[in-house]
């Protein structure tokens, strides 16, 4: 769909295009255990709770291959510090995911920056952010907010469902 025909159609901010189902949106699935889940509101998606293995969010039908990890600033350096080998395990689970991501809510220049209350070394934080890239080829994106975190989720989600619907299409035509 071009972006002359969503516009026609008084379009929201959505991803547009196909989706998981298509003509319905996203069906998000948010884990139970997210005390402050994204609502996904203006977006083209469905968020359901659900008990995830891994992960904060995923899609319906899909969840054991791909899988969002939602953090803010003050559990990532828990995570990084008292948390480490809880965490650890969580990121072994996301490696054997097709598509998985660590999404921050704050900025790389703050944790560089050391503006979080943990005691932990901002160099050192810096250190085992890029460990974790490197070691569980798992992308970290630093969203700056929460509202940047919502739209990165919705987004990865998004392009995974479209790769998705365009393997089942190959095999089913």
């Amino acid at each position: 769909m071009s972006k002359s025909d969503r516009q026609s159609r008084g379009g929201t901010r959505t991803g547009g295009g196909t989706a998981a189902t298509a003509g319905e949106g996203l069906r998000i699935v948010v884990d139970n255990r997210e005390q402050e889940p994204y609502l996904f509101q203006g977006y083209e998606a469905t968020a359901t709770r659900g008990t995830l293995a891994t992960g904060d969010y995923s899609l319906q039908g899909l969840t054991d291959l791909v899988a969002v990890e939602r953090k803010e600033l003050g559990d990532l350096m828990g995570c990084l510090t008292h948390d480490r080998e809880r965490f650890t395990r969580e990121l072994e689970r996301l490696r054997g995911f097709e598509a998985a991501a660590l999404v921050v809510e704050s900025s790389f220049l703050e944790i560089a920056g050391g503006h979080y209350r943990s005691k932990m070394n901002p160099e050192s934080a810096v250190q085992s952010l890029v460990a974790i890239m490197e070691r569980f080829r798992l992308p970290v994106f630093f969203a700056d907010s929460r509202q940047g975190g919502e739209y990165f989720t919705f987004h990865f989600l998004r392009h995974y469902a479209r790769r998705v619907v365009a393997r089942y299409q190959a095999v089913t035509r």
